[in-house]
């Protein structure tokens, strides 16, 4: 497996750790284990950042706004979000996976793509390296992870949410077009909920369907990504596991299938998008200076918000409270909102702070 020319001879690992933040609370308090565990706030505006499995069975789930979680969920228990521990738990499965290879893309605090196909414990089998990893996790956090492995990023990750919790999956180069055509858009990494309502809304429900189109046509409806959806359908996906690297700017946007119009839709539409970025964030040790709020309208006039802070933000709430300021003023809106975006600018990495070692629970 030493010829690089091709893409399908990439050896690629997605780790990604199970519930991660719910894990971690019940990890060090017992008395939460087995119990339905919301990360975030309860509040009225509060949004589940993180749901234990326990309460995924109830549906509760990420970005669900706390008051639904609740009534899906009467025994639900909240736990406000403690991104210290979360980082260093974070380290110490990076420096795991600095054991294997040195090119590790971080997504968040809880997921990474792993390129092993030049390795240093010289593992020619990617599969059995996913698992030794899974296992030194768990030996050293106490949490379990699970993993996709396959010659894409794509399909990596879309791999490692096949047998989750605690488990791994491979798709190899013959099985990943097959495995494409099956999969209902919907569940495409990289395809939202406004995207895959387009896509059904041209006859496109699958994999199958999605193939059957010319990369003309997805580029005209779809855009750049067009040619990623033209690729992804034949399971070609050629992006490269990049290494952690500062960029100059990180942002996340979400177009509504309905227009909003009041203001507490637009904030809860608004929570996910801050955590993802603030996720961004914690991963890689960045700070952030300048906050960025896009809102289009529906008649696709759009306009941009900022304001810049004299030092770094230092917790997700400083960001939520930015964020509240430029959205306060565009209330009422001219006309419907179609979407939101946050972007964080002024990027600078943080300065190393020396702190005790955590003794953490296992």
């Amino acid at each position: 497996m030493n010829d690089m020319s091709s893409a399908s001879h990439r050896k690629i690992i997605h780790v990604d750790m199970d519930a991660f933040y719910a894990s971690v609370e019940q990890r060090d308090n017992p008395e939460l284990r087995g119990k339905p565990v919301a990360v975030g706030g309860a509040a009225a505006r509060g949004v589940v950042a993180a749901a234990s499995y326990e309460a995924r069975s109830f549906g509760v789930h990420s970005a669900m706004p706390s008051v639904t979680a609740k009534r899906k969920c009467p025994e639900l228990i909240f736990v406000p979000p403690r991104f210290d521990v979360y980082r260093a738990v974070s380290q110490q499965i990076r420096e795991i996976f600095a054991d294997y290879t040195p090119v590790v893309e971080p997504l968040s605090l809880d997921e990474a793509y792993l390129d092993v196909t030049q390795n240093r414990k010289g593992m020619e089998i990617a599969t059995e390296i996913a698992s030794e990893i899974r296992d030194r996790i768990k030996q050293t956090t106490g949490l379990n992870a699970s993993a996709g492995i396959s010659y894409n990023k794509f399909l990596a990750k879309m791999a490692s949410d096949l047998n989750k919790p605690n488990g791994q999956a491979v798709i190899t180069p013959k099985a990943g077009p097959d495995f494409v055509e099956a999969l209902p858009v919907k569940k495409f990494h990289g395809v939202g909920p406004a995207t895959a309502e387009k896509m059904h809304g041209l006859g496109i429900e699958t994999g199958a369907d999605l193939r059957q189109k010319t990369l003309e046509f997805l580029v005209e409806h779809f855009g750049k990504s067009g040619a990623y959806f033209y690729g992804i359908a034949r399971g070609i996906d050629d992006r490269q596991v990049k290494p952690d690297r500062v960029r100059k700017s990180i942002g996340a946007e979400d177009t509504f299938s309905e227009d909003l119009h009041a203001y507490e839709p637009a904030r809860e539409g608004l929570q996910p998008l801050i955590e993802k970025v603030w996720d961004y964030c914690e991963a890689h040790e960045i700070g952030a200076k300048t906050v960025t709020l896009k809102v289009k309208y529906a008649d696709f006039n759009q306009i941009t918000r900022s304001k810049t802070v004299p030092s770094p933000l230092a917790a997700i709430t400083d960001l939520q409270a930015v964020v509240d300021l430029l959205l306060s003023p565009i209330f009422p809106p001219r006309k419907g909102i179609r979407l939101l975006g946050v972007t964080l600018s002024s990027l600078e990495r943080r300065s190393p702070v020396v702190e005790p070692q955590l003794r953490l629970a296992l």
